[in-house]
């Protein structure tokens, strides 16, 4: 065999690039990437919906446009490599593979002066398919794109057409172009404004002087930069020296790429207004890397920390490279992932380390401070008990608020008579366990007959607020996420059982006993400190 050419199948070749793994967004921002690399400053997407069900998506720009050879050139797959290598084009793909992910027909109409005529070329698989050949189609312009091209380009510019849209929806409508189809367009044009606010938000930020300024319009609405790191409240943590990430290339050259660390404030420290604007979500952690100013990755740890979690939700990273790391980060067809190799994931984890545990600090600690301002919540405990009526406590005869003694069925006979606190119109949810800061013995707790009105008393238990195993145990707990319930329960039973097993002349003796355990509970939490940040961490990071 003197010839070893051997062109591939055309047809399925060309059907199966439609599957690498685009979605509607990321197929429409590899679009947007060719507008912005011809120097666009305005791009224009509109997702139009025909009465007969038959869908079209149109891109206009007002960048440099093509001729006819440009044209040629540009719609080949794998066409040349650009001039401008910090262009967010890549390897001549995108154009081809992102349209057919959602469309059998992309046609591109361009232009370079206002002077010029329309160049225009289209490609159609089922044309392919029909011929079995790469060949595309070049056919007059009609009027329709005459008339997008007017209103979406302008004088001059490219406009790129999605037609046969057969994958743009995710299902097929009983009414083709009826209200549900519509309101799915309509989604689906919110969403992809949604992205686009994001992936470009460097572009579209008149104040961010890093990129130069593009307006991109959805369906006519101008998309609104959304920054992740939400600069006017977050705090970007790592040193200048931090910043700088230099990366060796398999050459020996070596290039830098840039490295920022922002916490964002908690959520209860943010109005509802802020609230929109951070969309802090466990999702939306991690690292967002920005090549040539374009975000292509966008949330997620990429290996360099385990999954995302709640306590390091407040931290994400601005990770910034230019085209000449592609080789180092794997980035793909897509612009869409890349890869960091081990020994840049444990350089990063490193520098991040300090951040990753501050940002967990915070919010752990705004978590502790607001348990603490909403006090100890005890409903589980008294839900608990409420709902356990085969417990084993003393029946209550009769209770006497004025000379605050109860009379008793327990286990020492009938009709025993106790002095005990008696409470009346208690809050039902409290009724069996309570936190109070009026335990005048200053024991950790007492026993109690409590009532939601003046009677229908029935056996509790009163917990000492500022007793040092409440302040420094119970408080860990709250903050840690450890059981109350399950001391609350404890307490509880202590008290039903000393109700249920006293009579008069016992009743100092379970007075000393409860003196006694409160005071050796004291002593032995003497060198106990008040829970902080680091001590509250290091237990949770146990449980």
């Amino acid at each position: 065999m003197a010839d070893l050419t051997n062109q591939p199948d055309a047809t399925r070749l060309i059907y199966g690039l439609r599957d690498t793994g685009y979605n509607f967004n990321t197929a429409a921002a590899d679009i947007i990437d060719n507008s912005i690399a011809a120097m666009a400053t305005e791009v224009n997407v509109v997702l139009e919906l025909r009465p007969d069900g038959r869908k079209f998506v149109c891109f206009g720009d007002n960048g440099d446009g093509m001729d006819e050879e440009m044209l040629f050139a540009a719609m080949r797959y794998g066409a040349p490599a650009r001039s401008n290598l910090a262009s967010l084009g890549k390897f001549g793909l995108g154009l081809k593979t992102a349209s057919t992910s959602v469309c059998l027909r992309l046609t591109v109409i361009s232009r370079k002066l206002p002077s010029d005529p329309l160049a225009k070329l289209a490609w159609d698989l089922e044309y392919v398919e029909q011929e079995n050949e790469w060949r595309m189609l070049s056919e007059p312009v009609t009027a329709d794109e005459r008339d997008w091209f007017e209103e979406l380009c302008g004088e001059k510019g490219t406009l790129v057409v999605w037609s046969k849209c057969d994958r743009l929806l995710s299902k097929e409508y009983d009414e083709p172009g009826g209200s549900q189809e519509q309101s799915a367009i309509r989604r689906l044009s919110e969403r992809l404004r949604e992205h686009v606010a994001l992936i470009y938000h460097r572009f579209l930020d008149p104040a961010d002087t890093r990129e130069r300024d593009v307006t991109i319009r959805v369906d006519g609405v101008a998309a609104a930069a959304w920054n992740p790191f939400f600069p006017a409240r977050a705090e970007q943590v790592l040193s200048k020296e931090q910043q700088l990430l230099e990366v060796e290339m398999e050459d020996g050259s070596v290039e830098t790429a840039c490295l920022k660390a922002w916490i964002l404030p908690n959520q209860r420290d943010l109005d509802a207004e802020e609230k929109k604007i951070a969309r802090i979500t466990n999702r939306g952690q991690g690292f967002y890397i920005h090549r040539e100013g374009r975000v292509i990755q966008q949330g997620g740890w990429l290996g360099v920390f385990g999954a995302a979690e709640p306590h390091t939700s407040l931290l994400r990273v601005e990770f910034d490279f230019s085209h000449k790391l592609d080789h180092a980060f794997k980035v793909d067809v897509k612009k869409s992932r890349i890869l960091f190799d081990p020994a840049l994931e444990d350089e990063l984890k490193r520098r991040l380390q300090p951040a990753y545990r501050e940002a967990g600090n915070r919010y752990r600690r705004r978590e502790r401070d607001a348990a603490v301002e909403r006090g100890i919540d005890h409903g589980s405990a008294n839900k608990a008990i409420g709902n356990t009526p085969s417990t084993k406590k003393p029946s209550v005869e009769s209770v006497d608020p004025a000379t605050r003694v109860a009379t008793l069925n327990n286990n020492r006979g009938p009709s025993i008579k106790l002095r005990v606190p008696v409470e009346t119109n208690v809050n039902p949810k409290s009724m069996y366990v309570e936190a109070v800061d009026n335990i005048t013995s200053g024991n950790l707790w007492e026993p109690a007959m409590r009532s939601s009105a003046e009677t229908g008393f029935v056996p509790s238990v009163r917990i000492n607020k500022y007793h040092d195993f409440y302040q420094k145990i119970y408080k860990r707990a709250a903050a840690s996420g450890y059981a109350v319930e399950g001391i609350d329960l404890l307490m509880w039973a202590f008290a039903i059982a000393e109700q249920n097993n006293t009579n008069a002349e016992l009743e100092p003796i379970f007075e000393d006993m409860r003196e006694e355990i409160s005071s050796n509970l004291k002593r032995l939490l003497r060198e106990v400190p008040l829970p902080d940040d680091d001590e509250v961490m290091a237990r949770e990071g146990q449980a």
